[in-house]
């Protein structure tokens, strides 16, 4: 879905994200507006490619997960609860958990959507994406993901799950998105963390303590969607109680 294009001073190989980060303020009236066009034709490409997909919930998780882990059978499991709800499952198109999302949707006959990312050691969508899009940009890619999801489903994950599970506590916590689930899956491994955020980021006063409402954590996948689908539920009967 994206345009090759070669920009002055670019390497052949060089992602995009880091083209426009390392480019130097005096850039700008020689380079960054054609660039600002470039990140401009991602969204509209995005846009597009998902302009009335549906009800969607995204599930994210790491591309490192092999098929014999437990993370990637639930991934799996959550991915057809989803399609079975009528609900499109988006994930960052990859491997490990990601692929088993998209599988699980695949094989039980439900929408599964691939946000891919140009990274340099992942290459292409995952062969479960029945529609997918491919970025070059991390933030053009984060705001598709919160534009068309209804919630988020986090399984375990690296430093870019856990970039999108703070961006969306972020979105949540402010009020740009409201009736927004997000749901922790593995309370082992996200165990830590949540004990962090409640016995130091919340005792510091860094967060309120009811912030740590802004997220339910699970070990049942079918739980975890049961979650989405009440919070999702409860979004609808409200806007109905306020006639929109």
């Amino acid at each position: 879905m994206h345009v090759e294009a070669s920009w002055p001073g670019k390497t052949p190989g060089m992602q995009l994200d880091r083209y426009l980060l390392a480019s130097s303020q005096e850039d700008f009236t020689h380079n960054d507006v054609w660039r600002v066009l470039r990140i401009q034709s991602e969204f509209v490409s995005g846009f597009g490619a998902l302009a009335g997909i549906g009800p969607a919930v995204s599930v994210f998780g790491s591309a490192r997960t092999s098929e014999d882990n437990p993370y990637y059978q639930a991934a799996e499991r959550i991915g057809a609860r989803l399609a079975e709800a009528g609900l499109i499952t988006i994930t960052g198109g990859g491997p490990g958990i990601m692929e088993a999302a998209n599988k699980g949707a695949y094989e039980a006959d439900g929408v599964s959507v691939g946000l891919g990312i140009e990274l340099p050691f992942e290459t292409g969508l995952n062969k479960w994406v029945n529609k997918g899009i491919n970025f070059r940009y991390f933030f053009v890619r984060k705001t598709i993901f919160v534009k068309y999801s209804q919630g988020f489903i986090v399984m375990p994950g690296g430093f870019g799950t856990l970039d999108e599970l703070f961006e969306a506590l972020t979105l949540v916590q402010t009020e740009k998105v409201t009736g927004f689930p997000i749901v922790l899956f593995g309370s082992e491994y996200w165990g830590g963390l949540v004990d962090w955020l409640t016995k130091v980021v919340a005792e510091e006063r860094c967060i309120s303590p009811k912030d740590l409402n802004l997220f339910t954590v699970t070990d049942d996948p079918d739980e975890a969607v049961d979650v989405v689908i009440s919070a999702l539920m409860d979004a609808h009967s409200a806007r109905q109680a306020k006639g929109l």
